[in-house]
């Protein structure tokens, strides 16, 4: 399988700052990646460069093509959405799915309309006088529509009400993803997309903190859940991370002999809410 984005020594520095710091990185095709880091980790400067909207240092490949140097012609394969869309208040949705069938020669007037059929926005309206939700909502529709080999989602549902947010990734599953297609999302409701990922990226400082598969996750990491009375045993046992919760300690541990742990407690597998925490403190909390 060949990969969609290939990256070696990928560096970006902001006068004396480093945004990114020497990432390696290879996305596959067919893949769904979850690119989750705290605000002003380096996630959208590299989506920036990925999307040959920011220069940078080291090696970088998109679909086979150089982003900084061969931008337009990559485009025509990739869509992205920012955390915030900006649509011309005065035009009217009618006239914006005009606009980009004009545009764009990817782009599906059908599924366009049947994606808004699930909302409350007529063709007639201005885009002044919708929502902000709304206003996502249209923007989702129309860029979901464009027949692209990848999706760049960078907080995709924010400003959407959670019954929208199901829908959309319900969308972006049965509608939309396949295995010629790849979607890179970064999200900080990461509970919302766990279950779809194939793929978890964790960064950092502008660096790669955790780059594994979803199987890889659920392989290596456990969760301990033990009585006051079993933490220091399951202390001996060199967690990841600990936390306590009502009296009762959570372990995390890579690794780790899981019938060794079995005797101290209960087992879970961790949310990525829960690995992503225990990466980013590297300690007790």
């Amino acid at each position: 399988m060949s990969n969609v984005i290939e990256a070696r020594g990928l560096t970006k520095r902001y006068k004396g700052t480093v945004a990114v710091d020497n990432i390696d990185l290879q996305i596959p095709a067919g893949r769904i990646v979850g690119l989750i880091g705290p605000n002003g980790a380096g996630k959208t400067t590299a989506l920036k460069a990925i999307l040959g909207l920011a220069n940078y240092e080291g090696e970088l490949s998109v679909l086979g093509k150089n982003p900084s140097r061969d931008r337009a012609a990559l485009m025509e394969d990739v869509c992205f959405i920012a955390d915030v869309a900006v649509l011309p208040r005065w035009i009217r949705v009618w006239q914006l799915i005009e606009l980009t069938e004009n545009i764009h020669s990817k782009f599906s007037r059908e599924k366009c309309l049947e994606y808004l059929k699930s909302t409350k926005i007529t063709l007639d309206h201005r885009v002044k006088q919708l929502s902000k939700g709304m206003v996502v909502q249209l923007h989702l529709a129309i860029v979901m529509a464009i027949d692209v080999k990848l999706l760049v989602l960078d907080e995709p549902t924010l400003g959407l009400d959670i019954l929208f947010r199901k829908q959309f990734y319900t969308n972006l599953l049965n509608d939309y993803f396949d295995e010629e297609r790849t979607i890179i999302i970064t999200t900080h409701q990461v509970e919302e997309i766990e279950h779809i990922l194939s793929d978890l990226i964790f960064i950092q400082d502008g660096r790669i903190a955790l780059d594994c598969s979803m199987d890889k996750v659920q392989e290596n990491y456990i969760e301990l859940i033990v009585a006051p009375d079993f933490a220091p045993a399951a202390r001996e046992l060199k967690p990841l991370y600990e936390r306590e919760l009502f009296g009762r300690h959570i372990f995390l541990y890579e690794n780790a002999n899981r019938q060794q742990l079995k005797e101290l407690g209960e087992l879970h597998t961790p949310s990525v809410a829960d690995l992503f925490v225990a990466t980013m403190s590297g300690g007790a909390a």
